[in-house]
């Protein structure tokens, strides 16, 4: 789980690397510039915290699961940003937009958030694909070298 953490942390910020960077373009900046806080890695590998409702919700239909899963990720920016700020240390304010809540959370950005959780459970079962056929690997028998 703790390497997932980080995997998710990593992920997300890269993300939002290319994302801000992408805004920027669209700006009319062609240096790039993107931004985020080291922050990010911890708030992104919350994602572990999805985890079983991953596997839960692995049969229900995409609709169902975007819908959660946005539900999911929206609180965690609430409630993480809300934590943050109350250190001073919270590191995006959407209060210039006219349809943030509190400044925490852009509900324009639910499609967005729909497709990263989408994203984050087909990662979470690559991974565990992964973790398993190094451990099917691992339990076959040795052969003594010669």
């Amino acid at each position: 789980m703790k390497k997932r953490f980080f995997i998710y942390g990593f992920m997300g910020t890269t993300i939002e690397t290319l994302w801000t960077g992408l805004n920027s373009l669209l700006l009319g900046n062609l240096r790039l510039i993107s931004r985020t806080s080291l922050w990010m890695i911890l708030i992104y590998g919350l994602m572990t915290l999805c985890e079983p409702v991953f596997k839960v919700l692995k049969n229900k239909p995409l609709v169902i699961r975007g819908l959660v899963y946005t539900a999911l990720i929206f609180s965690a920016e609430y409630l993480t940003g809300h934590f943050l700020r109350s250190f001073g240390i919270c590191p995006w304010d959407y209060s210039y937009t006219t349809h943030s809540i509190n400044g925490l959370i852009r509900p324009d950005y639910a499609p967005l958030w729909f497709a990263a959780g989408l994203f984050y459970e087909k990662l979470y079962f690559f991974l565990r694909s992964l973790a398993e056929q190094k451990d099917k690997k691992d339990m076959r028998p040795k052969l003594p070298k010669s």
